[in-house]
């Protein structure tokens, strides 16, 4: 895992490159990758998402029943004064992390790692992963740090094999149970990784798992570390330049249809 300061440093990079890809765009366009959402709802979902984090750290949250919920958190309509509060809420959560300490113990949904650094971690991918969902929108580059993008891809198999994700998510891990079939995934950007870029994910009958190995799989699926981030969340689908296929792809086109972020 990245360290406390790095994943508060990501936070900060990755708002403000929300903020820069939105600035003076139509925010009455339609986000693909979130069909639900205009762009305007998904700066507001990042802000409610960062200031629900911070309430749930400021007020050391013992369980869910203490938490607020996040669709009530009134957030502005007008472009100008959007960004503003989007700005104010990454930094109103890394103050909080900050003054509270990130070891407190804080409840979080997926019943592992209950300390404040927790939501640290979650905003920084969340928020980066959203910064792909606005420039895929606007058809701008993306790119992505490699470091933080396998972090992310490891975050984000550990919230999918944590008991958290069973006790809320249980229909959508039904579809990804298996008979024993596996994925690999290769960041191409390994040498400068190591075992932080490669991921083994194992389908059982009763659960997902996941481990750090480099073995032969069912499906291998290579690329950067960014684009296979984006690709195991459904933001990139075969066939594509950005990543490679190798073996039983229509088990990857399984995961991508039943993932859901």
């Amino acid at each position: 895992m990245l360290t406390v300061n790095r994943l508060a440093d990501a936070l900060t990079h990755q708002t403000d490159g929300v903020l820069a890809l939105a600035h003076g765009a139509d925010l009455d366009r339609r986000v693909p990758t979130c069909p639900d959402w205009d762009l305007r709802e998904l700066l507001r979902h990042i802000g409610r998402s960062h200031r629900f984090a911070a309430d749930t750290v400021r007020r050391r949250v013992a369980g869910p029943g203490e938490s607020i919920a996040p669709t009530g958190i009134p957030a502005p309509d007008e472009a100008a004064a959007l960004e503003e509060w989007l700005a104010a809420g990454s930094r109103e959560l890394l103050d909080t992390v900050d003054a509270a300490g990130a070891d407190r113990p804080v409840w979080n949904f997926s019943g592992q790692n209950q300390q404040a650094w927790f939501w640290l971690r979650r905003m920084a991918h969340e928020t980066a992963v959203h910064r792909a969902d606005v420039a895929l929108t606007l058809d701008a580059p993306y790119e992505a740090d490699a470091e933080l993008a396998a972090d992310g891809i490891s975050e984000w198999l550990a919230l999918l094999t944590s008991p958290g994700a069973a006790a809320g998510r249980p229909e959508m891990l039904r579809q990804l149970h298996g008979q024993g079939q596996t994925l690999h995934l290769h960041a191409t950007d390994s040498p400068g990784l190591g075992a932080a870029g490669e991921w083994l994910i194992r389908r059982g009958p009763d659960a997902v798992a996941y481990s750090h190995d480099h073995r032969k799989a069912d499906v291998a699926v290579r690329g950067a570390a960014g684009d296979l981030l984006l690709a195991i969340l459904g933001r990139i689908t075969p066939p594509d330049d950005r990543i490679e296929v190798l073996g039983d792809a229509d088990l990857f086109a399984h995961w991508q249809r039943h993932v859901a972020f």
